[in-house]
């Protein structure tokens, strides 16, 4: 009789802390990469004067390795260096696109809003 209320209570404290991992892993994206594609890197250093709309992303790297766990190992193309980061803290490159090509994918977004 008296082990219920303990066994409720360390029923409760799971669910809450499920419901809680998940509330807060929601805004986590989730990136698939894949080895040999290039990626750009979100630079979180603290500078003096960073600039007001300088862009933090920097690159593009070489996808080396993609560990199990959401790190990666990159490689920076010009000299060859490898280093691990996280994996939220990259993005896909893209090439550069021409104006053209923006206009289409403008046109095709609001065509298909209609």
């Amino acid at each position: 009789m008296m082990f219920r209320p303990v066994n409720e209570s360390h029923e409760n404290a799971r669910i809450y802390k499920e419901q809680t991992k998940l509330y807060h892993d929601k805004p986590i994206l989730r990136r698939e990469f894949r080895p040999c594609i290039k990626v750009l890197f979100y630079d979180l250093r603290l500078r003096l004067f960073p600039g007001k709309l300088k862009s933090r992303w920097v690159g593009p790297f070489k996808v080396i390795q993609v560990f199990p766990h959401g790190a990666m190992e990159k490689e920076i193309i010009k000299n060859g260096t490898r280093f691990e980061v996280n994996g939220q803290r990259l993005k896909p490159y893209l090439k550069n696109v021409s104006q053209e090509q923006v206009y289409v994918v403008i046109d095709s977004l609001e065509f298909m809003a209609t």
